[in-house]
This record gives C-alpha cells, structure tokens and sequence, in this order.
C-alpha cells in the first residue's frame, strides 16, 4: 500500500499541478478563518510579524478541523502549514526553523538567502544528522532531536515522523519542503551554484518586494527591470529543475503567472466591499 502523502503542498506539485499557498498572521483567528479554503498551504509570516513561538503553535492548531480529518481519512491538516522565520539566510542562523519544525510545521522559507553556503545551512538545519555511508547524507543535517510537538501534530510515531520528516524532492518520502527566497540581486547571480551544489531545495521563491527595492523601483511588480529580473530567476530554477514561486499572484496575473513556469503560486484572498458600495450607489452617497 502506498505511504499517504501528508504535505498538500508536495503532493500537488507531484500530481504535476501548481501548489496555490498565501502568507497569513501566525494567529489563531488568521488559521480559523482559512478553514474550508481551497489552498494547499498556508505560509505564516513571522519574518516582518513580530516573533511569538506561542502564536505560532496555536496558529498551527487552529488550522485543524475535526470534521474535515474525519471526513479526509487522513491526520494532516487540509492546509499544510509552512512558517517564514525571522531571520537572513547571511545570519546562517538554525533556531528558528528548529523552533517551528519541532511545533509541526511541514516547510520553512528562508528569507534572503544569497549563497550556496546559506543555502546549505538552510536545508541542512531541516535534517536530522545521518552517517557518510547514507546515499543521503548530504546536505549533513544539523537539526536537534526534540519532535515531540510535531510527532502528536502529524500524528505519527515517533520513529515514522524520524522516517518523514527529511527534505524533499532529496528524499521522495520526506515531507519537509525548504523554501528559499532569492530576492537581491546577489541571489541571483549565485542562483545557478546554489541550485547545482546545494540539494534539498523544495522551491525557491522571489522576494520581488525587496529585488525591486534595490533595484529603484520600488513596489512597481510590473516593471520591465523587475519582470527581467524575474524571469532570470525563473530560467535558471527551470534549468536546475527546481520548483520556482511567486509571491504575489493575482487575478490579473495568474495567467501570465502560470504560463511563465511558476509553480508555487501564493494568492492572497482578495478583500471586497461590494455589497457596501452598491448600497452607497443606491442611496445616493
């Protein structure tokens, strides 16, 4: 019998489809409003949010639903959550994806990481150590052994969650999914050799945000000098084979979105005040 996959985000994009994700607050009432919605994942911000571990654990709770793992047949939540921690990949800091891994997060995304040597230890903190002679062993992990959080969330034993919770696509059966955001112009140029010496790289996601900052266009997405800028990434991803995301997906865009390549789509949910404005227009105001 085939292993039940339990990351949504994985799982769509091994269906050969798009893996349609957003960035929400770590917060109870954020994870609660999502329930019921269509998307594979949920990424929650705790990168420009202010840090709280206590959030984050129940933003992760609050993401289950009794009726909908009833229904499932499946213990994972319909929304695999993934957390962007805090910190730059050039503070080749591990902290903080312990801290959400061992909560039971199923991905992190790893702000502005600009070489293959932050590359590396971004995935190699999502690992577990094992011996040289493992076909695996590389990148060597480097994640400390206190699950016991995420071993009740995705409720497996113990030694299944050890089996599980390694990077994929490294590992077919791994359900971590490492996110890398490349988002300067320093990301860029060392993109290629980040993606050929480094493995266990889910996706890489563009901070178009802070790439168009530095390139003196701020916020301007649809800028000529950012969407070549853009498409430079996308090509090389493309290249190494390497799933590539796009941050801010809308119902303007997606088209060209997808029909550029991008694969790991995040859609914010797109507020409206329809019902307001037309009972303004029918009063006269």
């Amino acid at each position: 019998m085939a292993q039940q996959r339990l990351n949504g985000v994985i799982r769509a994009l091994e269906s050969g489809k798009p893996a349609f994700t957003m960035f929400s607050p770590a917060t109870a009432d954020a994870a609660t409003a999502l329930q019921g919605t269509k998307y594979d994942g949920v990424v929650f911000e705790t990168e420009h949010n202010v840090w709280d571990g206590t959030n984050v654990r129940h933003a992760l709770q609050y993401l289950l639903n009794r009726n909908e793992i009833a229904s499932s047949g499946s213990l994972a939540p319909a929304l695999t959550p993934i957390v962007r921690i805090p910190p730059n990949g050039a503070e080749m800091n591990q902290t903080f994806s312990k801290q959400v891994l061992d909560l039971g997060a199923y991905g992190v995304v790893w702000p502005h990481v600009g070489t293959a040597e932050q590359a590396y230890n971004a995935v190699s903190a999502c690992r577990y150590p094992t011996m040289k002679d493992n076909p695996l062993h590389e990148p060597f992990g480097q994640r400390g052994d206190g699950p016991h959080g995420a071993v009740r969330y995705w409720g497996l034993s113990q030694q299944e969650y050890y089996k599980r919770a390694d990077v994929w696509p490294l590992n077919p059966d791994g359900e971590i999914f490492v996110i890398l955001m490349i988002e300067d112009l320093e990301g860029i140029q060392n993109l290629d050799e980040i993606l050929k010496k480094v493995k266990g790289i889910g996706a890489v996601l563009i901070g178009e945000g802070d790439l168009s900052q530095e390139l003196g266009y701020p916020r301007q997405y649809e800028h000529p000098v950012v969407l070549d800028h853009m498409r430079k990434i996308v090509e090389t991803a493309k290249a190494n084979n390497v799933v590539v995301g796009h941050p801010h997906v809308d119902s303007k865009n997606v088209e060209r979105v997808l029909s550029e390549g991008y694969r790991f789509l995040m859609a914010a949910p797109e507020r409206t005040f329809n019902a307001l404005n037309k009972g303004r227009e029918l009063a006269g105001r």
